[in-house]
């Protein structure tokens, strides 16, 4: 009881100085003469230069330590071997585990390419929803901190950066097609763009609206994603900043809503967004090899 009253107690003195120094800090840099952006947060500072573009920045950092945390927990419970009695990192898994195939796969994949997927739904789902999950722990955010040696502790989501959620949108867009195309052969996966039972005309019509929705699926998966995950970041950010910039104690009154919409986001957001794309690809691949 007390480990437990200790690490709430840590918890919360770490939120509230991720909600008030990167706001201090921004409002110290900015003086009394220039706005204070929210979206500076979001500036990605290239922390190692490497060629073709590929910096290491704090997004590099986030996508790592998400990655290392989905594929650390895996090999730690694996390893030690499953037991009777499960411990509570085999429960972690097995529920995600249990999760990704009741709710996602067995509902949108077929059974001739369930084997063949569904390790990709559930590596989907579990990256996404433990980098969402991450994005509001408060991390050193790679800018110079508001309070002497003290690190500058902040908020950050690598899935509010368009280039990573593009980045997956695109391999399930290319996996889907394929395996439409391999189902059905190029000519058979274009033709099933029509299901039939229209006329010359309107089946050209169709076809052209059912093409234009398969390059429309690359904005709207990823945009879905990156959207909400920017917006309650941008919400929590601004709510810190106006508690600051404000200066008295009027500007204590926005603290509560920036408790309001990070625990909404962590609760609510976050594991509903990884749900949402990781069952779409699903259902992507599961149409595309599908005879209508």
């Amino acid at each position: 009881m007390i480990g437990r009253s200790l690490l709430r107690r840590g918890f919360a003195f770490a939120l509230t100085a991720c909600l008030v120094l990167p706001a201090l800090a921004a409002a110290s840099e900015a003086g009394t003469e220039e706005e204070f952006k929210p979206q500076d947060e979001f500036e990605l500072v290239a922390w190692v230069d490497l060629p073709l573009g590929l910096d290491i920045n704090k997004a590099v950092m986030y996508l790592a330590l998400a990655s290392a945390i989905c594929i650390g927990l895996g090999v730690f419970v694996i390893r030690g071997g499953l037991k009777l009695r499960p411990t509570r990192a085999q429960n972690v898994v097995e529920l995600a585990y249990e999760f990704t195939e009741n709710n996602i796969a067995r509902q949108t994949l077929p059974p001739k390419v369930f084997s063949r997927y569904f390790p990709y739904l559930a590596s989907l789902f579990m990256f996404l929803a433990v980098s969402n999950l991450i994005s509001f722990i408060p991390l050193p955010g790679g800018h110079e901190s508001a309070i002497g040696p003290i690190p500058d502790l902040g908020l950050y989501a690598a899935t509010a950066n368009i280039n990573v959620t593009l980045a997956l949108t695109i391999v399930t867009f290319v996996l889907y097609n394929y395996e439409g195309v391999k189902a059905h052969g190029p000519i058979g996966y274009l033709k099933s763009f029509n299901p039939g039972g229209t006329g010359r005309f309107m089946g050209i019509i169709v076809w052209m609206l059912e093409a234009l929705s398969q390059v429309l699926r690359l904005v709207s998966l990823s945009v879905r994603l990156f959207a909400n995950l920017l917006a309650g970041h941008l919400l929590i950010i601004m709510a810190a900043g106006f508690s600051i910039l404000l200066g008295s104690f009027v500007g204590i009154a926005a603290i509560p809503f920036g408790l309001f919409f990070y625990f909404f986001e962590w609760v609510l957001i976050a594991g509903l967004q990884a749900f949402i794309f990781a069952m779409l690809s699903g259902i992507y691949i599961g149409f595309a090899v599908q005879h209508h």
